[in-house]
């Protein structure tokens, strides 16, 4: 048994070929799939988030809005870049998001990616500190972030305030209980993996990652997933983590299937720099019909390793034709699979 979500780029174009024309065009179509998506039994609904982008630049009003308007569905990013971000007010957002949708929120945070503009996180304001890189900067607040989530005071009360405080040092608030198990570090190397595991966080491991050993993606993340729960144990943690894979599948059961996504039947991995300084290996698309996709999707040893399948959507075709790409992965593919 698998838990399967869709993950979407939250892309928006002028173009006359997308259905998502603009950044309202995203956020009522993001409401809408997700709120169809639970419908079909589809058990998650994630964002990417990217600044300076034509795509999810600020996710918790999203993640709110859908978790008003839904009741079973998990509500989630994959990942939200902690350069960009201020631990204390990202702390705020996420309890209320998630006392919203009433426990369902399943953030992805983690270093990001290289973004639109040189250096984005600056014109926030943020930038590391001396002899710190930009992914210790990262860290750094993701775990200041994840202290906050524990939910104990720490902040001196004023003696004479504008409304009671209750006895001893103040929290954040809104509080969540419990959102602190559900925080996910997207990670793209082992070395990252171990780190969220010590840290307590779930894993992310997206259709990217560092190209470390030249073997294909799937066996490179059933790697990196085993290092990562090795890691766990070894940390002593008392509940057992989760860990999600992202992938591009698309079952081919009408001529508009085929015509958007047949053309990726023989696709295959590829490996290419991510920056100047690291090799990266992207993950193949998945695209046939129902059987002989789950004869490929038999062979990749990182789904299987997984609880957690994150399929990425083409949400610029529009809520319709995505509501039919899960349903399609749902009814044909994932109880062959013993997913379902």
């Amino acid at each position: 048994m698998k838990k399967i979500g869709f993950l979407s780029f939250g892309h928006w174009s002028a173009s006359a070929h997308s259905e998502t024309r603009s950044a309202a065009d995203f956020l009522h179509q993001s409401i809408d799939l997700a709120v169809a998506a639970e419908e079909l039994g589809v058990d998650g609904a994630y964002f990417r988030v990217h600044h300076f982008a034509r795509q999810a630049g600020s996710p918790f009003p999203l993640l709110s809005a859908i978790g008003a308007r839904t009741s079973k569905i998990e509500i989630g990013t994959g990942v939200i870049d902690m350069r960009y971000e201020n631990p204390m007010y990202m702390a705020e957002e996420a309890g209320a998001a998630d006392l919203i949708s009433r426990g369902r929120l399943q953030l992805g945070v983690s270093r990001g990616s290289p973004e639109q503009v040189i250096d984005g996180w600056r014109y926030f304001g943020y930038g590391p500190a001396e002899g710190q890189t930009v992914a210790d900067m990262a860290r750094q607040r993701t775990e200041v972030f994840l202290k906050l989530l524990d939910g104990e005071g720490f902040a001196q009360p004023n003696p004479r305030p504008m409304f009671a405080n209750p006895p001893g040092l103040l929290r954040l608030e809104p509080h969540s209980e419990g959102l602190r198990e559900r925080i996910w570090w997207g990670s793209s190397s082992n070395a990252t993996a171990v780190w969220a595991a010590e840290q307590g966080m779930n894993l992310q491991s997206s259709t990217l990652k560092d190209d470390e050993t030249g073997e294909p993606l799937h066996v490179q993340q059933r790697k990196q997933i085993e290092a990562y729960r090795e890691a766990w144990k070894k940390a002593g943690h008392s509940r057992e983590p989760r860990v999600s894979v992202s992938r591009s599948i698309f079952a081919l059961t009408n001529d508009l299937d085929r015509a958007y996504f047949g053309r990726d039947r023989d696709s295959r991995d590829q490996v290419g720099m991510i920056d100047e300084t690291t090799r990266a290996i992207f993950g193949r698309s998945y695209a046939a019909e129902p059987d002989e996709l789950v004869r490929a999707l038999k062979e990749d040893e990182a789904i299987e390793a997984a609880d957690t399948l994150l399929l990425t959507i083409p949400n610029q075709l529009g809520v319709e034709y995505n509501a039919h790409v899960l349903e399609s992965i749902l009814e044909h593919v994932a109880p062959e699979l013993g997913w379902r």
